[in-house]
């Protein structure tokens, strides 16, 4: 296995770079070949992908879009250039908050995924992406208090629950139960529901 490739871009092409290696040409698929500049040194952290007809490398400019790429092709329908391809065109952070954020409608407007992918990206993915909890983002009122905890019971992380904050407004008037129709509209509305 490949770990990484360290040389000189010595060729790029709308979806690869050839880096050169001690007089070793590697063709390397990347992300978003222009972030990297030619005739320059580079070091792309490298998936090694073996298949009946072919062994392909695929790079990464950092470990996390690596590690993201490699949760990515765990997922069932989602092969290696789909994945690549998502991470051309999303960037590593705001990949993560969708997932996390279960914002199905965002993930299917990336190329190659439909709504079932989506569905099972967020399905697998949801939780192995973080290290720690997103801050709770403090409630304005009693009401409104006690509506995070029946979402937190009925299965929502607090990171999907600060995700609606902005939209979901305090109102001293509201009781608990409009709370958590309002969110649950939001949050139907990230599903894409």
């Amino acid at each position: 296995m490949i770990a990484f490739v360290r040389g000189t871009v010595c060729s790029i092409t709308k979806d690869t770079v050839i880096v050169d290696n001690h007089g070793i040409g590697y063709l390397v698929y990347v992300s978003d070949p222009t972030k990297i500049a030619l005739n320059r040194e580079v070091t792309l952290y490298t998936y090694q992908h073996v298949r009946e007809d072919a062994i392909l490398l695929f790079g990464f400019l950092s470990m996390e879009e690596h590690d993201v790429f490699l949760q990515l092709i765990s997922v069932k329908g989602v092969g290696p250039k789909t994945a690549l391809t998502m991470l051309g065109v999303c960037p590593v952070k705001e990949m993560i908050s969708a997932i996390e954020n279960n914002d199905v409608a965002a993930l299917k407007k990336l190329p190659g995924i439909g709504a079932k992918t989506a569905q099972q990206i967020v399905l697998d993915l949801r939780g192995k992406l973080v290290e720690e909890e997103q801050e709770d983002v403090q409630p304005q009122n009693s009401a409104q208090r006690d509506a995070v905890d029946a979402l937190k019971a009925l299965g929502y992380k607090q990171s999907e629950i600060n995700s609606i904050k902005k939209e979901w407004k305090s109102d001293e008037t509201k009781s608990v139960d409009e709370y958590i129709r309002q969110a649950l509209v939001l949050l139907a509305k990230r599903k894409g529901v």
